[in-house]
C-alpha cells in the first residue's frame, strides 16, 4: 500500500492482514462465480432460513471501500473487490453526468482493489491494490466502481472492472501476472461480469460509444477473438449501452456463449466468437439481469423502455427472431435482478419488488407477490427455498413449493444489500454496502 493510499484512508491498516496464506481448496466449498456453480443461482445444499444482526451471524467482517461485486469462495477463502473513493466535489460530478442522469455520484480518484477474507474466522487477509484511475467518469447513485464479480479458480483471481482494467492475480503470493485495459465508456459505471471458458476469459464490452464481445486468455490476458454486437437502430448513446453478465449453455454437445445486449440477444461459439443465432428484442437498453437456461431454453429480460421477459429456443442459427421466441411477458419485468429456474417456474423479481411466477413453458403469470425492499440483487433457490434480497438489508424468504409465493421469514440487516450472496457449507456468505457476513451454524469441514 502505497503511503499517500495509507494517509487517505489510515483505518484500513489496522484492519488488514499481508501475511501470504494459501488458500485450503476443497472441491465441495466453491462459489466460482457471479450467481454460483453454472451462473444460475441454484445450489442444492440449504442455506440459513432466519437470521439478525443478533441471531445466526457467524462472523461480520468490515469491507473497506465500496463495490457491488459478489462474494466469491474456494476452499477457506473468500474474495471480492471493492473501490476506494477520493470523493468529488457536487459540482464536479454534475459537469461529468453522462446520458442526462439524474442520479449519480463521482469519484475524482479510485483505488481497485481485490479483498480476501478467511472463511473460517472472517479475518481479512489480503487488501491488494490493483488499479489507480485517475478522473473517472460519473456513476449511477445505484452503482458502484467495482460491481463486476470477479472469478475465482485454484491459485487464481480474475478481476474485471469494465474499461478500468482486467487484470489476473496470484491468490497465494498476491502477485498481478498480468493486467489489460478495454476502452469503452459506460456513461453509469460498469456492470457486467466476466465469464471463464476453458482457458479463455470472455468480457462483454457493451459501452454507449462501441458495443463488442472479447476474449482474452487468462495466462497472459491477451486478446484471442473480439466480435462486434449487431447495428443498432437507435443512435442515442444511452441507449445504446447494456451491462448483463453473459451465460454459457451446451446445446447438442457444443458450447454457446449467450450475451444479451441493447436490441439484441446474441449466441457466440466461445472459443472463436464466431455469431451462432441472434433474437431482436426490440428497444430494450442498459440490460443488466443474467440469463438463465434449461432443456434448451433460454429465459432473460430485455432492461429498460421495453421491459419484458423472453422465453427463447437455443437451437436456431441466424437471424431467429420470428422462428424462436417461444413466449413474451411484459408484466413486472426486472431492470436488475436475474431470473430464476425453480421446477417448472421462472420467477422474477421487478426492481420495485413485486415477485412474479410465470409458467416455464407458456409464460403465463402463475403468481404475484409484493415482497418490497427494492430489488438489485439476483435471488438464489437453495434447497427449496427461494431468497430474495432488498436493498434496506431485508432478505425474503419463499417456499418454493408454495405456489402463492407465501413468504416463510424476512430477515433484516444493517446497510443495503446490493450484491447476490454465495451459498457454501451450508453458509450464506452475505455483503452490504459495508460488511461481508457469514450466516448460519459454524462450518466443522
Amino acid at each position: 500500500m502505497s503511503l499517500r493510499y495509507a494517509a487517505t484512508v489510515p483505518a484500513l491498516i489496522a484492519l488488514v492482514s499481508y501475511a501470504a496464506t494459501p488458500a485450503a481448496f476443497s472441491a465441495d466449498v466453491s462459489w466460482p462465480e457471479f450467481r454460483g456453480p453454472g451462473g444460475q443461482g441454484i445450489v442444492d445444499e440449504p442455506a440459513p432460513l432466519t437470521w439478525s444482526e443478533t441471531e445466526n451471524i457467524v462472523w461480520k467482517t468490515a469491507i473497506p471501500g465500496r463495490g457491488w461485486s459478489s462474494p466469491v469462495v474456494l476452499g477457506d477463502r473468500v474474495w471480492m473487490t471493492t473501490a476506494v473513493e477520493e470523493a468529488a466535489t457536487a459540482e464536479e460530478a454534475k459537469s461529468k453526468v453522462q446520458g442526462g442522469t439524474k442520479d449519480a455520484s463521482l469519484a475524482k480518484r479510485l483505488w481497485l482493489y481485490a479483498v480476501c477474507v478467511d472463511r473460517k474466522s472472517g479475518k481479512l487477509l489480503r487488501n491488494i491494490e490493483l488499479f489507480e484511475i485517475n478522473e473517472p467518469e460519473a456513476i449511477h447513485a445505484l452503482n458502484s466502481y467495482a460491481s463486476p464479480t470477479p472469478i475465482i479458480e485454484p491459485g487464481r483471481l480474475y478481476c474485471w472492472f469494465g474499461s478500468y482494467g482486467t487484470c489476473a492475480l496470484d491468490t497465494d503470493s498476491g502477485d498481478v501476472l498480468w493486467r489489460g485495459r478495454e476502452k469503452l465508456q459506460h456513461y453509469v459505471g460498469p456492470g457486467s461480469s466476466p465469464v471463464a471458458w476453458g482457458d479463455l476469459l470472455i468480457l462483454t464490452c457493451d459501452g454507449a460509444d462501441t458495443q463488442y464481445v472479447t476474449a482474452v486468455r487468462k495466462s497472459d490476458g491477451e486478446r484471442v477473438w473480439k466480435t462486434k454486437r449487431p447495428p443498432l437502430v437507435a443512435t442515442n448513446p444511452d441507449v445504446r449501452k447494456s451491462y448483463a453478465t453473459p451465460l454459457t449453455i451446451s446445446v447438442g454437445g457444443e458450447d454457446q456463449v449467450v450475451v444479451p445486449g441493447a436490441e439484441w440477444l446474441v449466441s457466440y461459439n466461445p472459443a472463436t466468437g464466431e455469431e451462432l443465432w441472434r433474437v431482436n428484442h426490440g428497444a430494450g437498453f442498459s440490460v443488466v439481469p443474467r440469463p438463465v437456461e434449461r432443456d434448451g431454453v433460454l429465459y432473460y429480460a430485455t432492461g429498460f423502455a421495453d421491459d419484458q421477459v423472453f422465453a427463447v429456443r437455443t437451437d436456431g442459427h441466424d437471424d431467429v427472431t420470428a422462428t424462436h421466441i417461444v413466449w413474451r411477458a411484459k408484466r413486472q419485468a426486472p431492470h436488475m435482478a436475474s431470473p430464476l429456474l425453480v421446477g417448472d417456474a421462472v420467477i422474477t423479481v421487478s426492481d420495485q419488488g413485486i415477485a412474479v411466477g410465470l409458467d416455464g413453458a407458456t409464460g403465463k403469470q402463475l403468481w404475484k407477490k409484493r415482497i418490497g425492499g427494492g430489488q438489485s440483487a439476483s435471488p438464489l433457490l437453495a434447497a427449496g427455498r427461494v431468497y430474495l434480497f432488498g436493498q434496506d438489508g431485508r432478505t425474503t424468504v419463499l417456499d418454493a413449493e408454495e405456489p402463492a409465493g407465501q413468504p416463510i421469514a424476512v430477515n433484516e440487516l444493517e446497510g443495503q444489500i446490493m450484491a447476490t450472496p454465495a451459498v457454501v457449507a451450508g453458509q450464506m456468505l452475505l455483503r452490504t454496502d459495508s460488511a461481508l457476513y457469514c450466516i448460519g451454524a459454524e462450518d466443522r469441514r
